[in-house]
Parts: structure tokens; sequence; C-alpha cells
């Protein structure tokens, strides 16, 4: 790994958010450690996994998960960065839909994003 917190030949950790997964929960975007591949919702998502794992680790750098979208966010700075390709896959599948995952995102899930 980098000084960075950036160690571009981890493969992400699955094609979604990790705890949301696990406790059949949903989310609006994702987002991947760019340090050691963990996937995690958003902070626009109920449970905002990707903030709460950079807050357990301190891994510094995050990767938007998205389709079409490379950008990173360091945490420690609070700013967007510049990085590396990391290793593939790059986003989470194209047929999944955002929010996601299919089946799981409530009617009304605009009345539960964070703002």
């Amino acid at each position: 790994m980098s000084e960075t917190g950036i160690d571009p030949s981890v493969p992400p950790s699955g094609p979604g958010c990790v705890e949301c997964e696990a406790a059949g929960g949903w989310w609006v975007h994702l987002r991947r450690c760019a340090q050691c591949g963990h996937v995690g919702c958003c902070d626009s998502s109920p449970s905002q996994h990707a903030t709460a794992h950079h807050g357990e680790t301190g891994h510094p750098v995050m990767q938007s998960y998205e389709p079409g979208e490379d950008w990173f966010w360091d945490f420690a700075r609070q700013e967007s960065l510049d990085g590396p390709e990391l290793a593939p896959p790059t986003s989470h599948p194209d047929d999944q839909p955002a929010p996601g995952p299919a089946g799981r995102v409530p009617g009304d899930w605009r009345d539960h994003v964070h703002r």
C-alpha cells in the first residue's frame, strides 16, 4: 500500500454494500475503500457504511463504485483527489439499479435519505 491509502491491486469486496447485504438493507449509491476494497453505502444512504468504514479503520480514501464514475474522496483532507485505476471491477454491475439492490428499496426511499 502506498502512503496515500490507496492500493490499486486490491479488488472490491463485492457488488454491494457489505453491511447492507448482511442486514438485508439497501443503499442509494456505493463507495469503495481504495485501501482494502470494502464496498459501503454513501452518506445519502440510510446507514452510511462507507463513512463508518473510514471511522472504524482510518482508511483515508474511497472511490465511487458507480458505473461511469471514477472520482476519489480523501476523508482526512476532506477533498477530492486524483487516483490510479483500481483493480476490477470498478463499479457495481450495470444491471444493478441505484438505489439498490433490486427488490429491497422501499417505495418511499426518498423519505429515508440523508441530505
